[in-house]
């Protein structure tokens, strides 16, 4: 499947218009339902394939916050051979009390994987918590990038940002 095929089956999927709230707390006359694009094969596939292109020789591991960030890891691990940790959103509060699921150790080098960046807000959040046990970030790819502020907000964190994609290349006019 091309870039453009891809962009055109993932806005044919998860493309919806109307009033909707996001997780940013922001409205929008448009939403991007990723679990309809993630739970495409063919899709997901070709994603997959996308993020293994940005798995450096340095990257050991990669990580998706739950519950969008799973499957997209997932697909990234499949395609590059590299190992995923999946970022609970709250820490579990029942066996082992793990904030990951998965292996993740201080010598690791991650790349987060992310869904849709609107502030990037979620996804900051992950890459702190791996900082925080002493991995460090490579980077952190999106598959959309709204052009909301994710890039800014990501970038002046210290992390380096990149998408697959934009709202732009989708079509889609903002707000």
């Amino acid at each position: 499947m091309t870039r453009d095929e891809l962009i055109g089956r993932i806005k044919e999927t998860a493309y919806l218009e109307g009033d909707f709230l996001l997780r940013s707390g922001r409205r929008s006359n448009y939403y991007l339902d990723k679990y309809r694009f993630e739970t495409q094969p063919d899709i997901l596939r070709q994603l997959g394939a996308m993020f293994a292109e940005y798995v450096t020789p340095e990257t050991t591991r990669i990580a998706g916050a739950e519950l969008g960030g799973v499957s997209l890891a997932a697909a990234a691990s499949m395609a590059s051979g590299k190992p995923f940790v999946i970022v609970r959103n709250a820490k579990k509060d029942y066996g082992t009390g793990n904030a990951f699921e998965g292996v993740i150790e201080a010598s690791d080098k991650v790349l987060i994987v992310e869904d849709i960046a609107t502030t990037g807000g979620q996804v900051l959040e992950a890459a702190q918590q791996i900082v925080q046990l002493g991995a460090s970030v490579v980077a952190i790819v999106a598959v959309i990038d709204r052009l909301e502020g994710a890039r800014e907000n990501i970038e002046s964190a210290g992390f380096r940002f990149e998408s697959l994609m934009t709202t732009v290349d989708l079509g889609i006019k903002s707000n």
